[in-house]
């Protein structure tokens, strides 16, 4: 198998059993990655953190969402506006209803107000201690980060299980790579390599 397509299929489908077992295993591993993520990662003032809302095992950051929302920080979420473009982020708080957008992933009504992230946290399917991440296969966060770090300095965190990470996720030139990767079992840096 020498084709990276073939190769990025095959590791997605892997990728998916090896974070559903996670999920089943770790139940708490969303209050955990909280935890991780509040202590070890710098949300100041002024900050506009995206995050998203959890579709089949990815590691749900509902309870970051909340933790974050207590300290004042802005919220917003990801809507797919077309193939093969980047994201555009929504502010939602509390009150904001949700319906559902692209690919099951529930998004805010349309109408709430259009925000920039200075922070990104990223679902995946896996990640490595590069900090590359394996997500979906439609480019969406890569195209976004380049057009967000190419405008202003920009934060990229992975939210997964530790039992997401594998020895090399297959990569092309247009991928981005994060600033860490957040687990129930705390931050993972490139500084640890």
């Amino acid at each position: 198998m020498t084709d990276l397509h073939e190769i990025k299929t095959r590791a997605r489908r892997e990728a998916r059993a090896r974070r559903k077992t996670a999920a089943e295993a770790v139940p708490d591993a969303g209050e955990r990655a909280c935890t991780a993520f509040l202590s070890d990662i710098a949300v100041r003032e002024g900050d506009v953190v995206a995050l998203y809302r959890a579709i089949q095992s990815e590691l749900d950051p509902a309870a970051l969402v909340d933790a974050l929302r207590v300290r004042g920080v802005v919220t917003c979420f990801p809507v797919v506006m077309a193939e093969a473009t980047p994201l555009e982020f929504r502010a939602a708080d509390a009150e904001t209803p949700f319906v559902p957008g692209a690919f099951g992933a529930a998004i805010p009504v349309e109408g709430s107000a259009v925000v920039t992230p200075t922070i990104v946290v990223a679902p995946l399917l896996s990640f490595d201690r590069r900090l590359y991440r394996l997500g979906y296969g439609g480019g969406f966060y890569d195209r976004t980060l380049e057009r967000l770090r190419a405008a202003a300095p920009t934060r990229a965190y992975g939210y997964a299980y530790a039992a997401q990470e594998v020895e090399d996720v297959p990569i092309e030139p247009t991928d981005q790579q994060l600033d860490g990767v957040v687990t129930e079992a705390g931050l993972i840096t490139q500084h640890q390599n």
